[in-house]
């Protein structure tokens, strides 16, 4: 049984703790829809209502829909693991197999991350034939296949060209043959091209305080992502897999089925769902993000639970799903006592190349170091931790465990020094076929990217130890952006600037050499 009245007390307070333009949420209990609502609205500037048949952007959600249809197809990834190579016609490295793409362990570097560094800017067209131009591109992967988890749109957009090669029909078809249709979702699409959302539906950047502006897009997506589905259409997905849960031959039984990595390892990532557990419930979801919208899933066939949350603006659907569970199963909201200690630093990571640093608060840790940062709290037996990262101070070094990525490394200390100026230049890197320009001017530093989509905006480069710097993109073709990038420079042997390596987590250890 649900908690029933905290949980319509939860949905009461959510527009307001997660406040913007408008949203949708749904609850479905025991194979029945026990809430829906609908609030604020789809288009500003006409007053077009939100409701629960208007159709949102469900973004990386898709994944899980082009997992299932690549099954119902074709069985089994393996299926598909002779075609990948055409796909990635100048790769040297090891080739993943098609399962990797299902669970991020890849390798491969995330191809939207990738079109900064190809000279994107945030709201120009990426077209549909762009993409493979991008996959041309690449040469290696940033971690051995099967190795490492590392989440990457482009092992997606990859299984729907194979999937779509394979079968011989549409992403759409399958969608709508395999799941769809059985599980009632009427009005679901494929909408690839992000210039043209469905319902007349706009999403918006902002937030209270600078107020919401409508959100340009011109990215191209599929299998990705691209999915538009009303909140209608969920429930029936959700009712769908809920009555479906003890068939081993369900599709969302088969995608659901935990993953490993290649030394055996349990990986929490696999088909397009991440697993996780609130309370003493395991579940299996996934977030999604495009600019101007955020939406989240979690479904648990223990405690026969589901909750949906789509925004048309930039809130946090993934913490409104929480919230929602925890009401739902009478859980109370995690309180971070205050910390004991308050360490803070930065540290740098040889594996991937990647700063991290720890900025401590009353009562959390910020630890910045992937996409986003993780808020750490105090665990009883002294280390800082969240969901997803713990850390603990070693003398001076930093003890990292990111078992979802199948990482552990211990950091060393980055000094407090000020790198040399002595970087302005143009760089280039064979690895990705495309070129950085950096400019030093009256004690101000700057990046742009030069490629096949163009000439980027420049970025700021801030100074964060010797010959390390970082630079933020805050806005990019597909959203959330990458977030920080470390860029350490490397000299020759007269003490010469003669390269760059430069990366962020979606995309690691990227080699620039110095353009004579």
């Amino acid at each position: 049984m649900i908690d029933g009245k905290r949980l319509d007390a939860e949905l009461d307070a959510l527009p307001a703790r997660f406040s913007g333009p408008g949203g949708v949420v749904g609850v479905v209990s025991e194979g029945r829809v026990v809430a829906r609502r609908a609030f604020g609205f789809a288009n500003l500037d006409t007053h077009q209502a939100m409701t629960s048949d208007t159709r949102l952007p469900i973004c990386s959600i898709s994944k899980q829909f082009t997992c299932a249809a690549l099954l119902a197809a074709c069985g089994e990834p393996e299926a598909l693991d002779g075609r990948l190579a055409a796909h990635l016609p100048n790769f040297t490295g090891p080739l993943p197999r098609v399962r990797d793409l299902c669970n991020n362990q890849s390798g491969l570097r995330d191809y939207w991350a990738l079109t900064v560094l190809h000279g994107g800017r945030a709201e120009q067209t990426f077209s549909r034939a762009d993409a493979a131009p991008a996959f041309a591109r690449m040469r290696t992967g940033h971690f051995a296949p099967g190795t490492r988890y590392s989440y990457n749109n482009g092992n997606f957009r990859l299984l729907s060209d194979l999937l779509e090669e394979a079968t011989g029909e549409t992403l759409e078809a399958l969608y709508s043959r395999h799941i769809f249709a059985p599980a009632g979702m009427a009005r679901a699409e494929l909408t690839a091209d992000t210039r043209v959302p469905a319902d007349g539906v706009i999403g918006y950047e902002g937030n209270d305080p600078a107020g919401y502006l409508p959100a340009q897009n011109g990215i191209y997506w599929r299998g990705d992502a691209g999915l538009s589905v009303s909140l209608d259409d969920m429930l029936a997905y959700e009712c769908w897999i809920d009555a479906t849960r003890e068939d081993p031959d369900s599709l969302y039984r088969r995608i659901a089925t935990p993953q490993t990595f290649r030394d055996g390892a349990p990986a929490s990532y696999g088909f397009g769902l991440q697993h996780s557990r609130t309370g003493d419930f395991a579940f299996t979801g996934h977030g999604g993000g495009l600019r101007g919208f955020r939406s989240g899933r979690l479904y648990s066939p223990e405690a026969r639970l589901s909750v949906v949350v789509m925004f048309n603006h930039h809130g946090d659907a993934g913490g409104a799903v929480q919230r929602l569970l925890r009401a739902a199963l009478g859980l109370p909201h995690p309180v971070s006592p205050p910390l004991s200690r308050r360490p803070a630093g930065r540290w740098i990571s040889q594996e991937t190349g990647l700063l991290a640093r720890l900025e401590p608060g009353y009562d959390t840790a910020t630890l910045r170091f992937g996409t986003g940062p993780d808020t750490l709290c105090e665990t009883p037996d002294g280390d800082l931790a969240s969901t997803a990262v713990t850390v603990r101070l070693k003398g001076e070094a930093l003890v990292m465990r990111r078992p979802q990525e199948n990482l552990c490394e211990t950091l060393a200390p980055v000094p407090a020094a000020m790198p040399a100026t002595d970087i302005a230049g143009r760089y280039r890197s064979a690895e990705i076929d495309a070129e950085i320009v950096i400019e030093c001017r009256d004690g101000g530093t700057f990046l742009w990217a030069e490629g096949f989509l163009g000439t980027g905006r420049p970025e700021i480069v801030l100074p964060a130890g010797p010959d390390l710097w970082t630079l933020v993109t805050r806005r990019s073709m597909d959203a959330p952006a990458p977030g920080e990038w470390t860029l350490q420079v490397q000299r020759d042997g007269e003490g010469r600037v003669s390269g760059l390596t430069l990366g962020c987590w979606l995309a690691r250890g990227i080699v620039y050499a110095r353009c004579v």
